[in-house]
């Protein structure tokens, strides 16, 4: 892809419970396309969930055919050492399903998503809710919050995407 074509890129939240996912389209300004949640069976077996999640993605992806992935890392700061392994777990499945797509997957920082959005970093889930849906011009806010946090993370994507190549063309 060339830096005129315009992206879609998928976003995603990644959880061991709920993993949000958004998919937007870049241009002048970020359009909806999608966006929902994989919700793994919480009391299967590590491996079935997963799978679940490396097999939801790689059906959004085989759908909706985008051409980039934008993944939140997690604050390991802000939480346990538990969830921070199911967190990176997740992230690892969702990471497998691009990979094997041939898609390019991009990491931000859940305060780099937050001010992209909302242009604060320390912003709450249900802030960052209704930024999306300000943003994108939905008439409601995107369901649940990890979806809306997903399109936040693609948002973000699309945002420093343009700045570089932006920063590339200054510097011919």
């Amino acid at each position: 892809m060339t830096s005129s074509e315009v992206p879609v890129v998928l976003g995603i939240d990644p959880g061991l419970r709920v993993c949000g996912w958004g998919i937007v389209r870049g241009g002048q300004r970020a359009g909806y396309i999608a966006c929902g949640a994989i919700k793994p069976n919480p009391k299967a077996p590590m491996t079935t969930r997963l799978l679940t999640l490396y097999d939801g993605i790689r059906d959004i992806i085989l759908t909706h055919q985008p051409d980039e992935m934008a993944i939140e890392d997690p604050f390991v700061g802000a939480i346990q050492p538990a969830s921070a392994l199911a967190i990176g777990q997740a992230r690892a499945a969702a990471v497998l399903a691009a990979a094997t797509n041939g898609i390019e997957v991009e990491f931000y920082a859940p305060a780099a998503v937050k001010a992209a959005v909302s242009g604060y970093g320390a912003g709450d889930k249900r802030q960052v809710q209704s930024m999306v849906r300000m943003l994108l011009g939905l008439d409601t806010p995107p369901e649940p919050v990890d979806a809306a946090d997903a399109i936040a993370v693609a948002i973000c994507h699309l945002g420093l995407r343009r700045a570089r190549a932006l920063e590339r063309a200054t510097k011919r």
